[in-house]
């Protein structure tokens, strides 16, 4: 049997990712995946070549409108789309459909932090895709709708978890997280211009506004029984790609740099795409573009009593693109690692 697999949102930067790394899945490779329809509304009739041209592959492909009769049929349905579109179309899929949602709409349990920061009705929640969050790939393994995490709130969730895991900290975690531009999505926008963000730094939606301040916070509870806050400050710097998260919480008394080293080593021991690295080396963004890793650094700061622990990951594959296919790994049975890359471009 030939899977057949269609990306709604084909033409933006996180449908382009799904397919760039379909493309060297060894089922697609061994003709046991099939690529079938590429939409994008504002795209629709222009062909991949010209849409994407780093996609060779497909380049005599046409993109098509996004509707349900177009992704009807499909085994597997991934949604690169904005948020409130993405429950529509797949109101309409059948059960039978894979369907893997790269935006917002199901992400979040609570419906009133939904309608708070979205500003509409909730769509529901589905399993959500952070495979390396203990419970979730279970939840993820042969399931039919699945939620795709935030990018913000990946990096931030694998650099504070084994710590609220194991009660190293107090759950009062200060999160601050600098991105590349295309976490805001291809679009036109006049903020995102290079003349604007060229060597220059900017904070944005401060003081608790993101959208993915109550997914972080809802993550970390999941394992602690204490009260969680977040305080979240993004930061948009000039890259292409890339989130580096620093994140602090005070510490509980008597954690050692030893006892935080080996939590986190031991916790991501069998994780094949979170990386511990060694006592002093410090995650770097160009060390994970274009991988599905997260590296990780973990510290005592001992002056200030708190906990600080730094990630890096590629916010289009880990961060998207790459948890969507992970993700879709798990659904189908697949081996989970199956066309996700762990060695990054460099320089």
């Amino acid at each position: 049997m030939t899977l057949k697999v269609a990306v709604a949102g084909a033409t933006g930067y996180a449908g382009g990712e799904i397919l760039r790394l379909l493309l060297g899945h060894p089922k697609y490779l061994s003709g046991e995946l099939r690529i079938g329809a590429l939409t994008g509304n504002s795209n629709a009739g222009v062909s991949v070549a010209e849409a994407c041209p780093h996609l060779p592959t497909l380049a005599d492909r046409v993109i098509e409108e996004t509707t349900p009769a177009t992704l009807a049929g499909h085994d597997v349905v991934f949604l690169g789309l904005p948020h409130g579109f993405s429950a529509e179309i797949a109101r309409q899929l059948p059960e039978t459909t894979t369907v893997i949602d790269c935006a917002a709409d199901y992400r979040l349990q609570d419906a009133g932090e939904w309608e708070h920061y979205y500003g509409s009705a909730h769509a529901g929640t589905w399993p959500y895709g952070i495979p390396e969050m203990p419970g979730h790939r279970e939840a993820l393994t042969g399931a039919s709708r699945i939620a795709v995490p935030g990018c913000f709130p990946t990096g931030a969730t694998l650099a504070l978890l084994p710590a609220v895991a194991a009660g190293l900290i107090t759950p009062d975690v200060a999160v601050t997280s600098i991105t590349g531009v295309s976490g805001a999505g291809k679009k036109a926008s006049v903020a995102l211009l290079g003349a604007e963000t060229m060597g220059s730094l900017k904070a944005y939606n401060t003081a608790g506004k993101h959208r993915h301040t109550p997914e972080i916070a809802q993550n970390l509870a999941e394992y602690t029984d204490e009260t969680v806050t977040v305080s979240f400050t993004p930061v948009l710097a000039p890259l292409p790609r890339g989130i580096l998260t620093t994140a602090t919480a005070p510490l509980i008394d008597g954690v050692s740099q030893a006892t935080a080293t080996q939590t986190y080593r031991d916790f991501y021991a069998d994780e094949p795409f979170a990386h511990l690295l060694p006592e002093g080396v410090q995650p770097q963004t160009q060390n994970v573009v274009g991988s599905n890793m997260c590296h990780v650094q973990v510290e005592v700061d001992e002056r200030s009593g708190r906990l600080l622990v730094t990630s890096a990951i590629d916010n289009l594959t880990k961060g998207t693109g790459g948890a969507a296919v992970q993700c879709m790994n798990l659904a189908l049975g697949f081996d989970e690692t199956a066309g996700l890359p762990t060695a990054a471009v460099a320089p």
